[in-house]
Parts: structure tokens; sequence; C-alpha cells
């Protein structure tokens, strides 16, 4: 039988979408094999450089103030959401395994959790003031519906702030150091993070049309800067219909 993980890499004709089970385990399967806290505590240097990075855009780009309804799709193990304490709080993922992680660093904090796919939970229309979606979109099978979900849950004075991975750029620049002494210093650590499970790799400019059906991108900044964009956040608004 072919694996989950195989069918959405290779083009079979008629393959039927993946259920939503099968989407829990293919996203268990990555939380199991890079756990998340070891990824943000004990990850190269540099990649916990970049992420700090990341993570400090997406502070500023919230703005979060006490009280406000953040919503965070694809949670994972709510290293986003604990940089917001006085918010109230809702983390969504597929994994139960990342939720599992997320309730432990979030315990303490306001917040609910929902395990299953965003546009499947069926939550309340222009409900949050801040929705975040961070290094997610490039695991989904089809991102568009992700991005139309968010779109509706936001309140009309809202917004939400969207992070993916330049891929082609990560690639090409692995590639060279993969063969420099500090790629065999590291190692299979070069792969840290599970890119392997990435199903779509974007340039900024094509992610921005992708976001264009949805949103009005109002910020674009670049971690760990935007002469080397390896991680590009996006500040949107949604798009006056």
């Amino acid at each position: 039988m072919i694996s989950v993980l195989a069918r959405l890499r290779m083009p079979i004709p008629n393959a039927p979408p993946l259920t939503s089970e099968e989407v829990a385990a293919l996203n268990d399967r990555l939380a199991r094999e890079h756990p998340i806290n070891a990824y943000y505590d004990d990850s190269p240097w540099v990649v916990r450089w970049i992420e700090g990075r990341r993570l400090d855009i997406i502070r500023d780009m919230v703005n979060a103030r006490p009280g406000l309804r953040i919503l965070e799709v694809g949670s994972g193990g709510g290293h986003v959401l604990r940089m917001f304490r006085d918010a109230k709080l809702t983390a969504v993922d597929v994994s139960e395994v990342f939720l599992d992680t997320a309730r432990k660093n979030l315990a303490g904090y306001e917040v609910e959790f929902f395990k299953g796919e965003i546009e499947k939970l069926v939550l309340p229309e222009k409900s949050f003031d801040r929705i975040i979606c961070t290094e997610v979109l490039e695991h989904t099978t089809d991102p568009r519906p992700v991005l139309a979900e968010i779109c509706r849950l936001l309140r009309p004075d809202g917004h939400a702030v969207i992070t993916v991975p330049v891929d082609p750029l990560i690639d090409g620049l692995k590639k060279v150091v993969r063969y420099s002494p500090v790629g065999w210093a590291l190692g299979n650590r070069i792969n840290w993070g599970g890119d392997h499970y990435h199903f779509h790799k974007w340039w900024p400019w094509q992610f921005v049309r992708l976001l264009e059906r949805d949103f009005t991108v109002v910020e674009k900044r670049a971690s760990p800067f935007d002469a080397l964009p390896l991680r590009v956040c996006f500040k949107c608004r949604p798009a006056r219909r």
C-alpha cells in the first residue's frame, strides 16, 4: 500500500483526497519524528536565531492587547500562542501529539483547544480579532480553503498574520552547506524540522498571489532579515468584496 506521504508526493491519477484521519495520522507522524520542543530548544543555533526573529515579527504584527481573541491555525506545541498571555486564546491543530504538547506549554493560560482541520470545525463567523497561521500552509494538501476559512473567521477590523518558509531559497542554501565543512559537522541535522513534509514551495511573490484571493497584504517582513528572506511574514486584512 502506498503511504499517505508517498501519495502526496507522487502524481496519482484520480487519487481520492486525504481523509481527516489520514491528515491527522500524517501530522502525528511529523510531530513524533520532529518533537516541537526540541526544535525550539535544541536545534542548531542558526535555526534558533532565525525562528526567534520569526517569533519577534509575529509578536509585532499581532500587536496584542489584553482580552483580544486570538486563534492560531496549526498551533503546534503552543510556542507562538504563549507570547500572548493576556489574550483569550484558541489553539487548533490536526495532531493530537502537537495538542498534548501545547496543553503543557500553555498551562495557566486562558485557552481553548480544538482538534481538526480548521475549515471543517465550523467555528463562529467573525469571532476572532487576530488569527495566526505560521509555517503551516506548506504542510496542507490545499491551502486555499484554509485561507478562506481564516478570512471568514476574522472580525472586520481584525487581521491575520501568516508566515511561510521560502523553500526554494532554503533548498538552494542547504545544497551549498551540505557539501561544506559545516554540512559535514551537522550531518542529518541540516534537515532538522521535517522539511520533507512540505508539499508546497513558494517564492514570496507566488505566495502573495495566493493570499490575494482572500486578503489585502498590508505589511511584509522577513526572517532573519529582508535581504535573506528564509521565513516571510505577512500581515493581512480581509479583502473587501
